[in-house]
């Protein structure tokens, strides 16, 4: 049925990551078969999607069969939604974080999110860069190394950045690095590629639940845009905006954006 390796790990930090790679290494098999026989755009796109969000979904009943899940390749319907909301553990998952990424290889900033939500906040979660060979996890957390740069630098969009985001990049004396997915973005951070995200203007739970999660295992600074907590498993899955970002970088970052907004 799948591809994963046997067995599953039982600890639910170590499950998220298993998770991650496996539909990381399904996505890798899809991308080569897609090149082998000339598939691309938004058929890549569809094929990798379907691919890894039936591997999940399979994955996730077989192993957690109890628990709940959010997705953003399934539709959900009104009792999926109450079952979800009534639930006391809900995996929060992004099949494909990235898709404009993953169809155009050789990219590797596309990535795989698996969060997993309990007691009311995040308390697991992984993120695999397959075309990395990278997987970031909340057990054990990555270390995040003293910051090599000598000005900031904010991730953004490579097609479509914001005006905020230069503004406040002139404000800080920082540089714009552009990259693909949120989670690539938020992962940037971690690994010292950047030093902050910051976004507004669109998301769902799911294109931050795992990242944040990593994230916030590694000591970053995670929050909504005025400075509030990030919150998850809600009847609207909206969720805008975030800012992942080296602690020291938190209060210039939330205090330009308290007094100039993100319009």
């Amino acid at each position: 049925m799948t591809d994963a390796p046997r067995p599953a790990p039982a600890d639910d930090h170590a499950l998220a990551a298993w998770l991650a790679e496996a539909a990381g290494r399904r996505l890798l098999e899809v991308r080569a078969d897609a090149v082998a026989q000339g598939l691309e755009g938004a058929a890549l796109k569809d094929a990798g999607d379907r691919a890894a969000h039936e591997l999940l979904v399979a994955l996730l009943a077989e192993h957690r069969p109890d628990d709940a899940v959010l997705s953003e390749e399934a539709l959900e319907s009104a009792a999926d939604q109450a079952a979800r909301l009534d639930a006391s553990r809900v995996w929060i998952v992004d099949p494909l974080d990235g898709t404009r990424e993953f169809s155009e290889p050789p990219r590797d900033d596309w990535a795989v999110h698996v969060a997993l939500w309990a007691g009311g906040d995040l308390v697991a979660g992984a993120v695999a860069q397959p075309a990395l060979g990278e997987t970031f996890s909340t057990s054990p957390a990555p270390r995040v190394a003293p910051r090599t740069s000598t000005r900031p630098r904010i991730a953004v969009s490579r097609s479509r950045p914001p005006a905020f985001v230069a503004a406040l990049a002139e404000h800080l004396d920082a540089e714009l690095v552009p990259m693909g997915s949120a989670g690539v973005k938020m992962m940037s951070v971690v690994r010292d590629v950047a030093d902050a995200y910051v976004h507004a203007g669109g998301q769902y739970e799911w294109d931050s639940a795992a990242p944040v999660a990593v994230a916030r295992a590694a000591g970053l600074h995670t929050s909504r845009v005025d400075g509030s907590p990030l919150v998850y498993n809600q009847a609207d899955v909206s969720l805008p905006d975030v800012v992942v970002c080296r602690p020291e970088l938190a209060e210039p970052i939330l205090a330009f954006l308290a007094a100039h907004g993100t319009d």
